[in-house]
């Protein structure tokens, strides 16, 4: 298993927005082609302007195959542009993880 740890982070005072354009416009078509992330979550102390998502996958073949189908989705595209007219975001932090030996993924 891999874990895709992205960390994104909006202009003060536009975090609701970039998660509501998202909520309508990315959820739905990113759901469809990653599947169920184990944590999508905003951050409650630290940088209150930033919220981070964490996907599983198989390996990094299934993440690239994954991620390939969903780059081609109009559905996605249409979002990439409307959050890039938007804006609000500033900045993204991805991060590939993989378990320790001692952790127990079941």
């Amino acid at each position: 298993m891999i874990y895709d740890h992205r960390t994104y982070t909006c202009r003060p005072g536009t975090i609701k927005k970039q998660l509501a354009l998202y909520g309508e416009y990315g959820w739905p078509v990113q759901r469809k082609h990653l599947g169920q992330p184990i944590l999508y979550a905003s951050t409650e102390t630290g940088d209150v302007n930033a919220y981070v998502h964490i996907w599983v996958y198989k390996d990094a073949a299934d993440r690239a195959t994954k991620r390939a189908t969903m780059q081609a989705d109009p559905a996605w595209i249409d979002y990439l542009r409307r959050s890039a007219e938007a804006g609000f975001q500033v900045a993204q932090r991805n991060k590939i993880l993989t378990p320790v030996p001692f952790f127990n993924e079941g």
